[in-house]
């Protein structure tokens, strides 16, 4: 069994405040067992819209903001994923990317954001460039693999499905849900039916009211919720079990049964 949390509050455009909320949320996660801290999408900086502060507060792969969750994770012995800002070499748009970094603080998985949310009257490729389409990268925790996406990312259910097929046993999923008529259920919805079709565990860590919608949550391989949270910042701590997974894949062994693989083109 390994102990796992999501993590949500609400990133504003303070950085030094917004870590030492991270630091907070990661210490209270630890003092309870957890050995995987799941942080939301632009934890590092998010503005009431989307425009060119996400640029100007953007960090390298290897800067100030990676550095310090390599220290936290360090202290507390932990694995931590977040999102940030990527600064590019293109002016004036950035990366959408996680970060997980081990208890050694290393940086040992990253994933840059293939889906933008250009939905429900937003338009975040006018500020983001997608991620490219290669492998999944994947980490491994107490020998259980965990892969990442983000956010709107898990309207496409074959993200997922080729992190499955990369050897996940958890997907974890930081985001910006924002809210709106419906939206939570869509994100309930969504996190379930991730977990239930791919037998998986799903760790999805949200922002908070009010730049988002909450609702963080650890759902089962059966799309069962086993910890939450509600529209508050907080920790929901869960198990994840090997076992467990293995025992609802020989109930419903899906993945063997099916009859379509995940490819793409260049």
């Amino acid at each position: 069994m390994l102990r796992i949390a999501v993590a949500q509050f609400a990133p504003g455009v303070d950085k030094d405040e917004n870590l030492a909320a991270v630091g907070k949320l990661a210490g209270e996660a630890a003092g309870r067992g957890a050995r995987v801290v799941v942080f939301p999408e632009f934890a590092m900086f998010t503005a009431p819209a989307m425009d060119g502060r996400f640029a100007e507060s953007a960090e390298p792969l290897d800067g100030p903001f990676t550095g310090a969750l390599g220290d936290l994770a360090r202290r507390y012995g932990v694995h931590v994923v977040a999102g940030m800002n990527e600064r590019l070499d293109e002016p004036g748009r950035i990366s959408n990317t996680l970060v997980a970094v081990s208890p050694a603080g290393e940086i040992v998985a990253e994933y840059r954001k293939l889906h933008l949310y250009d939905a429900f009257g937003y338009k975040e490729s006018e500020l983001v460039r997608p991620g490219d389409i290669t492998d999944p990268e994947t980490f491994t925790a107490d020998g259980v693999t965990f892969g990442m996406q983000t956010c709107y990312d898990v309207r496409f259910p074959e993200v997922t499905r080729r992190i499955v097929d990369a050897g996940a046993d958890v997907l974890v999923l930081p985001a910006d849900w924002v809210p709106g008529p419906l939206k939570e259920d869509h994100w309930r919805t969504l996190v379930r039916a991730r977990a239930i079709e791919n037998t998986i565990y799903v760790a999805a860590a949200g922002q908070c009211a009010p730049t988002g919608a909450g609702n963080s949550m650890l759902v089962d391989p059966m799309g069962v919720v086993t910890a939450a949270l509600g529209e508050g910042p907080g920790v929901a701590c869960g198990e994840v079990s090997p076992e467990r997974i293995a025992a609802v894949r020989e109930k419903n062994p899906a993945l063997g049964l099916r009859r379509f693989t995940v490819t793409w083109t260049e």
